[in-house]
């Protein structure tokens, strides 16, 4: 199996899972009990706590979630005021941003352009969220500059980071930042909200306010062992990765032969990323055909929805060619030999699909 999904999660480092098994095989205390092995547990999600942070700006506190799903629910209903955020969000962004809606909260949803970028946030918001990669077509949003604008409105700037942390900057200025380890070579099942300091939330979860933001739950050692595992590898190889994936994504362009369009911008994008159209593509024939390769015909979390991406329309494309789209994600693991042959097997099975 050739793996070129790495959008919709990513291989799980080898280090990172051997951080976890000792917690799933013989340390079981919780980490918020008061005796000894809950304070040994606990120690192991402080570090791990540090070792996410490490990736984030300073002056702000973690809360681990379940997920970025967790983190953006809570970072939107746990502020008040509108909300302004973009056509190419998430689907925890924009269903949340919804359901808000339906409890009278404004909601502004921005269009981007063709390239997938937006230019301006107005006024008058109460949380600005937009996603510093997007998951679909990989284009990088200008988070500093968007900060800026709402800040200038007297609003919080919240962040999906969910697909650039460890591999694009978050700037300083931001306030709110979702993250997920899954995404980062990590254990599923767990994300962080980084909190500024001197902002509050309203809770999601009510309980036992485990966490010191406001979130309530029993951590688990395991998964927040393999979530800092995961983030210092990324901080420590971020320049090797980086390499690695120009490397891959000029292969894969040089391959893929003519008659395949880009979707979005191909300047402000994450390299790992590539979203492609090709006229009067048979996506499903495609992914049937090449059962042996993992890849996307749009968002993992869309899957078996029977819509064409909300992206991809968003940013102008019509139905028809929204579905002749696919999008390939690699990154650490995958081998550029590997990849070549995935791509040739791609381009060569698009081009059987003409006699």
């Amino acid at each position: 199996m050739s793996y070129l999904d790495y959008q919709a999660t990513t291989p799980l480092a080898p280090e990172a899972l051997a951080a976890m098994l000792p917690w799933l095989e013989s340390q079981h205390a919780n980490p918020h009990s008061p005796h000894r092995e809950g304070r040994r547990a606990k120690a192991a999600v402080e570090l791990a706590r540090d070792q996410v942070a490490a990736l984030l700006p300073p002056g702000g506190r973690i809360a681990f979630t379940s997920g970025a799903t967790e983190a953006l629910n809570w970072a939107i209903k746990g502020t008040a005021g509108p909300i302004t955020t973009l056509a190419t969000e998430h689907a925890a962004v924009l269903d949340t941003a919804a359901a808000e809606a339906a409890q009278g909260r404004d909601v502004t949803i921005l269009p981007v352009g063709a390239d997938g970028i937006v230019d301006s946030v107005p006024s008058g918001a109460g949380v600005v969220a937009a996603m510093l990669v997007n998951n679909e077509i990989g284009v990088i949003q200008p988070i500093a500059a968007l900060a800026e604008a709402a800040h200038a409105a007297g609003a919080l700037m919240l962040v999906d980071a969910v697909q650039g942390y460890g591999r694009v900057a978050i700037p300083d200025t931001v306030d709110l930042i979702a993250i997920s380890a899954h995404k980062i070579h990590g254990p599923k099942g767990i994300g962080a909200l980084w909190i500024r300091d001197g902002v509050t939330l309203a809770p999601l979860l009510h309980g036992g306010g485990q966490e010191a933001p406001g979130r309530s739950g029993t951590l688990s050692p395991a998964l927040c062992a393999g979530f800092g595992i995961a983030a210092q590898l990324m901080a420590d190889r971020r320049d090797q990765d980086a390499a690695h994936v120009d490397r891959l994504w000029s292969l894969a362009r040089d391959r893929l032969g003519p008659g395949w369009t880009i979707n979005g911008a191909t300047d402000s994008r994450y390299h790992g990323n590539l979203n492609i159209r090709r006229d009067a593509l048979d996506v499903n024939r495609l992914m049937s055909d090449l059962r042996d390769i993992a890849f996307s015909a749009g968002s993992a979390c869309a899957s078996g929805s029977g819509r064409s991406s909300h992206v991809l329309r968003a940013i102008g494309l019509s139905e028809t060619q929204a579905r002749s789209s696919i999008r390939l994600g690699f990154g650490r693991y995958t081998t550029e030999t590997d990849l070549a042959a995935a791509i040739d097997a791609i381009a060569a099975a698009a081009e059987g699909q003409w006699p």
